[in-house]
C-alpha cells in the first residue's frame, strides 16, 4: 500500500543545507545590522577584485547572507568536494566540526586573540587536538596528521607559524601563511584523492578580506612551497599530500652540502658573471699585488668572495696593491678599479641550494620521482641558479678606488640587480661614467685646461700615462681614444701635433685634418698648445739679445770689444742688422768697443735693437792678470754629456721619480744619488720615529747619523 499510495518528499532541499546547519548552531533573532556592514565590505572586495576570484557578483550578496557568519566557501566546500569522500557525514558530522570551530572563534574573540570578519577556512583550528581528531573522522582516516602539525598548525614550529612570525606586519596580523595552509588543506579535499587541488581563485577568495592585499598571496604561497614538507603544485593548484615533498628531500640534501663544494660553485659562478663583461680588463682573485698589471689599462680587480669588505686585510692588500707592483712603485694606480664583495652569506646559501637541487635531479630515476616533481626539480634548480647569480650581483656592490685626493673610496652602488643591465661590468662603467671616473672619450679642451705648466712640449705617451697614473684625470676607457681626441684637437685649432728635432718641431701639424691612426702614442711625439703652435707659424722675427759675455773683470783704462748675438721667438739664432750700445761710464763704439776710466767700480753695458735689450756687468779693479771672462760650468769628458738635476719632490712622488727617472741611469755606475730630507714631527712621537729611522739606516748600510 505504501509503494502504491506514498510519493518521495526531500526532506530539505540543497539550498537549505547553509540555513538548517546555520539554525543548528545558532539562536537567530532577525539578521544582525553588523552583519549587514560586513558582508557590504565584501561584496565591494570583490567587485574590485573579480578578474583574481572565481565568484558570481550577482549572487555575492545572497550566499554570504546565507551563510554568514560563514564564509560561503566554508558551507559550500562541503557540497562541493567533500560530499565524495566515503566516510563524509553531510550534517551530523559537520554540525560536530562547525560547533568545535565555532567554539574556538567564539574563544578567540573572547581573549582578542583574533578577531576575524567571517568564520572562513584559514581560520579553522588545526592546532586543536579534538577538532583535529572531526576533521580525520569527516575523512575517514589520520595519515594526514604529519603534514597538518609539522606544515600548518599542530606545534608552534609548523612551517605556517613560523612563517607568519618571520613575515612582515601586514602578513602576520592577517596570519597569512597559516590561512592559505589551511585553505589549501580543505579545498584539496585533504588530499585524500589525485583529483583534489586547490586552485589560486579559491584559496585568494577563501582568505581575501577587505583589510588585505591580495597580492600578497602570491609570495606567501610560493614561501610555502619553499618550506612545508608535504605540500606540493602543480601547475599552479596547490594540495597537502600523504607523502614527503620534494621540500623536504630538498632540506635533507642541504643539509649534507660541503663547504669545498660551496666554495667551489661560488667561485664559478661570479667567474662566469665578470666573464660576460668585456667593459674593462678583468683581474680575477689576485692573492699578490704583482699578479694585477701595471699598464695603462682600466683594470677590473675582482676579490675573491671570502674577502669581505669588513675585514682588514682586504684594506690591507688594497693599500698594497695600489702602492706598489712587485718589489718596485706601481706606476699606474689610477687605473686600478676593486670589484669587493659586501657579504658572501647569500652566496652560500644559494649555492648550497642549488647544490642540493642539483643533486636530487642528477639521482631523479633512482628516487622514483613522479614526472610533476621531476619538473619541479628543475624548476627549483634553475630558479637557485638564477637566485645564486642575483646575489652576485647584490654582493658585488661595492667598488674601490682613488678619489681626487689620492686616497682610497669606496663606491657602494646600493641595491642592484640584474635587470638593471645586460651584464655587472656594464652597470660598473655606467654608474662610473656617470661620476666622472672613467670616459670613453675625452674633448680636446680638457687637456687645454689641465695642461701642465712645466711643459711646452707634452708627450704623448706622457699624455696618456696621465689618465692612469693621477685620479685627477678621468681613466679611459681606451687609451687608443686619445688619438682621436689629438686628432679633434690638431683639426679645430686647439692643439698641435708634433715631432722633435733640434730646436725645431718637425713634423708640425695644427688647424688641418689629421688622421687619428697616424697620431703616435710614444715619447717622440708631442702635443703643444695653440698659442704655442702659432709662434712657430710666425714669421722669424727677434726676441731676445745677448751680449757675450755677460760677465767681464778689466784693469782701469783698458778696452774690451763686446759681441752681441740676436735669437728669434724659437730660439734660434738671427742676424741683426743694427744694434745700438749704451754704457754708464766709460765709453763704448758702435762696434763695441768698451774703454773704462780709471775709476774702479761696476760697469754696465747694454744693447739694444728696437725694444729688444741686453745687459752685460764689467768689474773695473786693478790686477796684475789678463783680462778674463767667468769660468764655463763643469763638463763633462770628450763625447760624454753630463746630465744632473736637483729639486724638491713631493714624498708621495718619490717611488714614481725613480721608476720614471733614476732607473733608467741605474746601470751606470757614474750615477750619484744624494738625498737631503727633512721633517717636524709631534715630540710625543719623534723619539720612537728616530729609533726605528736609524735601524732601517743602519739595514741598508748607510751612516745612521741624524740632526
Amino acid at each position: 500500500m505504501l509503494d502504491r499510495l506514498g510519493k518521495a518528499m526531500m526532506m530539505a532541499a540543497e539550498h537549505e543545507t547553509k540555513n538548517i546547519i546555520r539554525r543548528r548552531l545558532f539562536e537567530w533573532h532577525g539578521f544582525p545590522e553588523e552583519a549587514r556592514k560586513t558582508i557590504s565590505e565584501y561584496i565591494s572586495w570583490i567587485e574590485d577584485h573579480k578578474n583574481h576570484l572565481n565568484f558570481h557578483l550577482d549572487t555575492a550578496r545572497q550566499e554570504f547572507e546565507e551563510a554568514y557568519p560563514f564564509h560561503p566557501a566554508v558551507l559550500s566546500l562541503f557540497e562541493r568536494k567533500w560530499q565524495t569522500l566515503p566516510r563524509f557525514q553531510q550534517t551530523r558530522g559537520i554540525l560536530r566540526l562547525l560547533a568545535s570551530w565555532v567554539a574556538r572563534a567564539y574563544s578567540d574573540g573572547y581573549k582578542k586573540r583574533f578577531k576575524d570578519p567571517l568564520i572562513a577556512l584559514g581560520t579553522a583550528p588545526l592546532d586543536d587536538p579534538n577538532f583535529q581528531a572531526a576533521v580525520f573522522e569527516q575523512l575517514g582516516e589520520n595519515r594526514l596528521e604529519a603534514a597538518v602539525t609539522t606544515d600548518i598548525a599542530g606545534r608552534t614550529d609548523a612551517h605556517a607559524v613560523r612563517l607568519d612570525n618571520e613575515a612582515i606586519d601586514a602578513v602576520k596580523k592577517a596570519r597569512l601563511h597559516r590561512k592559505c595552509a589551511a585553505s589549501i588543506f580543505f579545498e584539496s579535499n585533504g588530499g585524500q584523492t589525485r583529483e583534489g587541488l586547490a586552485t589560486l581563485p579559491e584559496i585568494k577568495l577563501s582568505v581575501g578580506e577587505p583589510d588585505i592585499d591580495i597580492g600578497l598571496v602570491d609570495s606567501v604561497l610560493q614561501t610555502l612551497l619553499d618550506s612545508c614538507y608535504y605540500l606540493t603544485s602543480i601547475n599552479n593548484k596547490f594540495k597537502f599530500s600523504i607523502h614527503e615533498n620534494l621540500i623536504k628531500r630538498f632540506t635533507d640534501r642541504r643539509a649534507g652540502v660541503s663547504a669545498d663544494k660551496i666554495n667551489e660553485i661560488v667561485e664559478m659562478e661570479v667567474r662566469k658573471v665578470f666573464d660576460k663583461g668585456k667593459d674593462f680588463e678583468n683581474t680575477l682573485f689576485p692573492e699578490k699585488n704583482n699578479q694585477i698589471t701595471d699598464r695603462p689599462v682600466v683594470s677590473l680587480v675582482v676579490l675573491h668572495p671570502s674577502r669581505q669588505l669588513k675585514e682588514k686585510e682586504k684594506t690591507a692588500f688594497i693599500e698594497d696593491a695600489i702602492r706598489n707592483y712587485g718589489a718596485t712603485a706601481r706606476v699606474y694606480k689610477s687605473g686600478l678599479i676593486f670589484a669587493v664583495p659586501d657579504d658572501n652569506h647569500g652566496l652560500n646559501e644559494e649555492a648550497r641550494k642549488f647544490l642540493a637541487w642539483e643533486s636530487i635531479w642528477d639521482e631523479a630515476s633512482e628516487l622514483n620521482l613522479e614526472d610533476d616533481q621531476v619538473k619541479q626539480v628543475k624548476i627549483n634548480m634553475d630558479r637557485a641558479k638564477k637566485d645564486l647569480t642575483e646575489n652576485i650581483w647584490k654582493a658585488y656592490k661595492n667598488l674601490i678606488l682613488l678619489n681626487k685626493d689620492n686616497q682610497l673610496h669606496t663606491k657602494d652602488l646600493g641595491l642592484i640587480h640584474s635587470s638593471q643591465a645586460r651584464t655587472l661590468t656594464e652597470l660598473y662603467r655606467s654608474r662610473l661614467e656617470s661620476d666622472g671616473e672613467i670616459a670613453s672619450e675625452i674633448n680636446p679642451n680638457f687637456l687645454v685646461r689641465h695642461w701642465p705648466p712645466a711643459f711646452t712640449a707634452w708627450s704623448t705617451k706622457s699624455v696618456r700615462d696621465a689618465f692612469y697614473q693621477t685620479p685627477q684625470f678621468p681613466r679611459l676607457l681606451n687609451a687608443e681614444s686619445l688619438k682621436i681626441t689629438i686628432s679633434k684637437g690638431v683639426e679645430n685649432g686647439f692643439i698641435a701635433y708634433v715631432g722633435k728635432k733640434g730646436n725645431k718641431y718637425d713634423p708640425f701639424f695644427f688647424g688641418q685634418p689629421l688622421n687619428a691612426q697616424d697620431v703616435e702614442i710614444s715619447d717622440d711625439m708631442f702635443i703643444i698648445t695653440a698659442d704655442e703652435a702659432k709662434i712657430h707659424i710666425e714669421p722669424r722675427k727677434l726676441s731676445t739679445l745677448k751680449i757675450i759675455p755677460q760677465e767681464l773683470n778689466l784693469e782701469p783704462g783698458k778696452s774690451y770689444s763686446f759681441i752681441v748675438k740676436g735669437y728669434d721667438q724659437h730660439g734660434d739664432e738671427l742676424v741683426v742688422d743694427s744694434v745700438g750700445w749704451e754704457t754708464n761710464n766709460g765709453v763704448i763704439t758702435e762696434k763695441g768697443l768698451l774703454t773704462v776710466g780709471e775709476t774702479e767700480g761696476l760697469y754696465q753695458v747694454i744693447a739694444k735693437s728696437g725694444e729688444i735689450k741686453a745687459s752685460a756687468t764689467v768689474n773695473v779693479q786693478k790686477s796684475t792678470g789678463e783680462i778674463t771672462a767667468p769660468k764655463p760650468p763643469t763638463t763633462a769628458p770628450p763625447g760624454r754629456t753630463k746630465i744632473a738635476w736637483s729639486g724638491l719632490i713631493h714624498p708621495k712622488k718619490w717611488n714614481v721619480f725613480y721608476t720614471k727617472i733614476l732607473a733608467r741611469f741605474a746601470t751606470n755606475p757614474s750615477l750619484k744619488v744624494t738625498v737631503n730630507f727633512e721633517v717636524d714631527e709631534d715630540t710625543t712621537g719623534a723619539e720612537h720615529k728616530k729609533e726605528e729611522t736609524k735601524s732601517a739606516l743602519r739595514e741598508l748600510g748607510l751612516d745612521e747619523e741624524l740632526e
